[in-house]
């Protein structure tokens, strides 16, 4: 059994301030729980309703119909990156990354991690005011995929610049880019490679459209089809990286 005091502990972390304040986030659900536990990531302790019970597993749950496994886990201390020269390395050995300019969604959030795990993307960096990778809503969607992607929560405009002072590339999508399928596109292989992915509402902000020295378009099709505005971040993010692993 949990006292009172534990599950109110460990229901305070699906809220911001209680993750930031403790270090801690929950993970939900056998898969994840045993991935958390192989991963590389320290796990305070791990809870499974045949040894606490049904009603403590819905008490500590943020979900509706709690899984038969939850886990408090650290962390990682790398996850919010003030001194951005710390990156130097990382981002002068070249490889494809990610940058997220403010990606409000968890979903979203959670479905891109996703991809950068399955296009083996070297690291993620966020702005500091995109949503929280360690919400509760993220981690489940990332499907344990937080378990295995490197992802910084960084000033997005200083990265850009090492990237580009180690002579990479910064590329973004904008409806007046050049079009992707038809533009040569530097892959990471021998220098950084950064994509931006825009918020939802907004794309890309003007702040970061100045630290882009590429700007790329998905085309439609037919391209003078009149349809949607534009695509969801996360599916815009897919088909670009599937694009820019294809040129490999």
């Amino acid at each position: 059994m949990l006292s009172n005091n534990d599950i109110k502990r460990i229901k305070s972390l699906q809220q911001k301030k209680f993750r930031d304040q403790s270090g801690l986030f929950i993970v939900e659900g056998e898969k994840m729980v045993q991935e958390a536990l192989e991963s590389g990531f320290k796990v305070e302790k791990a809870y499974y309703r045949s040894d606490i019970g049904e009603e403590c597993m819905k008490r500590i749950s943020a979900l509706t119909n709690p899984s038969p496994a939850l886990a408090v886990v650290h962390k990682p201390e790398d996850s919010c990156i003030e001194d951005t020269s710390l990156l130097e390395d990382t981002i002068r050995e070249g490889g494809l990354f990610l940058a997220l300019d403010t990606i409000r969604d968890p979903g979203n959030l959670g479905t891109i991690l996703r991809i950068a795990d399955w296009f083996g993307i070297k690291a993620v960096f966020a702005a500091k005011d995109t949503v929280d990778v360690f919400n509760p809503k993220v981690v489940q969607a990332t499907m344990g995929a937080i378990f295995r992607v490197k992802m910084h929560y960084v000033d997005l405009i200083e990265v850009s610049g090492l990237v580009l002072g180690n002579g990479g590339k910064v590329y973004g999508t904008f409806l007046d880019g050049t079009d992707m399928y038809g533009k040569e596109l530097k892959t990471g292989k021998d220098s950084p490679v950064m994509i931006v992915i825009g918020n939802e509402s907004d794309g890309i902000s003007a702040e970061m459209e100045k630290q882009v020295s590429d700007k790329l378009y998905i085309p439609p099709y037919p391209q003078n089809a009149s349809g949607s505005e534009s695509l969801n971040a996360a599916i815009a993010t897919a088909i670009t990286v599937a694009e820019f692993r294809r040129r490999l």
